[in-house]
């Protein structure tokens, strides 16, 4: 990454770390054809050692890559994956731009505004297909819409997760400066528990997940979701899209980076399909990979994380056309982002060769059929 000491690239740095706070994907088996060809796969002194970077610890919402270990498919491709997780200092695309790893997982304007910021980032696939951030409210309150929002405590995490709330408010006619009282939220649920504050952020698979996991002080049993009101900023029309992939812009140019990519592509997707198709089994090598959260919560958020990836119409991986040219619009109103990304910031060639392996091989890279299942919240999520 070229140095650069102007204001704005202080900025970038500082919303870029901010963003690694926020944080922080499974029902019938596949059957046989969406294993890999254990016969074939190389011993292990002949693997190629890659490296993931997440973006936050060990948990359900990086499924895909935990089962595409488990599983053999990166072994069956000649790969060994080490997957590296994330933190609370960690920006995952820097990690890459800076020749620390050789893939990251990071929401799609975070990598933007690294690419913006001179750092030869390239994003390689587009793995969730909404957002999954909400705005959670009790239902007694009458919060119903962001119009509702005036004059009431509108808690958000800030540091640049605050855009979708942003939009949403301006879109309902309202000033975020005067006309809502905007509070800092700490990583949880417990303001708006407490009603220190009247609506929350949350993703579906996470936040929201841990207040249902929590006992409603009032009576005394778990709170239950017909009491809570939750706004979807996928409905709202200013959600931006998150979890996906990104590379090093120029050893994509390596023809023999460009081939291990495509592979690291194919047996990433294939994990995802197997967490689709097999969500206690991926509820299980999470487990096995020792997350801070327990069972409950893992499960719920691997079905979550699920209904955020699936269905794909275009197939897993590939980008929306439509939902990144929304994300771009809603960071540049906000001054996330500069402008228009070039068009080198994205490419679809890799994962479109990814996933004609998938389909060679008979696996369903859409999703089309699938729902999610119903998920009991477990106290405390264990």
């Amino acid at each position: 990454m070229r140095d650069t000491r102007t204001s704005r690239w202080r900025l970038v740095l500082a919303l870029l770390l901010s963003f690694a706070l926020f944080a922080v994907a499974c029902g019938d088996d596949s059957g046989d054809e969406g294993a890999g060809d254990s016969g074939d796969t190389p011993s292990s002194d002949e693997l190629t050692p890659i490296s993931l970077q997440l973006q936050w610890f060990t948990q359900g919402q990086f499924c895909g890559y935990y089962a595409g270990i488990e599983q053999g498919y990166y072994a069956d491709r000649g790969l060994d994956l080490t997957i590296i997780e994330g933190g609370v200092d960690i920006v995952p695309q820097t990690v890459v731009a800076n020749g620390d790893a050789d893939y990251a997982v990071s929401f799609t304007v975070r990598g933007l505004a690294s690419r913006e910021a001179d750092a030869d980032l390239t994003q390689i696939a587009q793995v969730f297909q909404r957002s999954g951030t909400r705005q959670v409210s009790w239902a007694d309150s009458g919060l119903n819409s962001p119009a509702d929002w005036e004059g009431k405590k509108i808690g958000n995490w800030g540091f640049g997760n605050e855009f979708e709330l942003l939009a949403a408010i301006r879109q309902a006619g309202l000033d975020p400066e005067t006309d809502v009282e905007l509070v800092q939220q700490q990583f949880d649920m417990v303001a708006i528990t407490n009603r220190d504050i009247d609506a929350a952020m949350a993703t579906i698979y996470n936040e929201y997940a841990q207040m249902l996991e929590t006992v409603n002080p009032e009576t005394g049993e778990l709170i239950q979701p017909e009491e809570l009101n939750v706004l979807d900023y996928n409905d709202l029309g200013v959600a931006m899209l998150q979890d996906a992939l990104w590379a090093d812009t120029n050893r994509l140019q390596e023809e023999e980076f460009r081939a291990q990519t495509v592979d690291f592509l194919a047996a990433s997707m294939e994990g995802w399909i197997y967490c689709r198709d097999n969500l206690e089994e991926g509820v299980q090598i999470v487990l096995d990979n020792a997350p801070i959260l327990g069972e409950g919560h893992q499960r719920w958020m691997i079905n979550e994380v699920n209904n955020l990836i699936w269905p794909s119409p275009d197939g897993v991986g590939i980008l929306d056309p439509d939902l990144y040219q929304q994300t771009i619009d809603v960071a540049v109103e906000f001054e996330i982002l500069a402008g228009q990304p070039d068009e080198e910031a994205t490419r679809s060639d890799l994962m479109e060769e990814a996933l004609a392996q998938l389909e060679e091989k008979g696996l369903d890279v859409t999703g089309a059929d699938y729902a999610p299942i119903d998920v009991e919240p477990t106290p405390g999520g264990e």
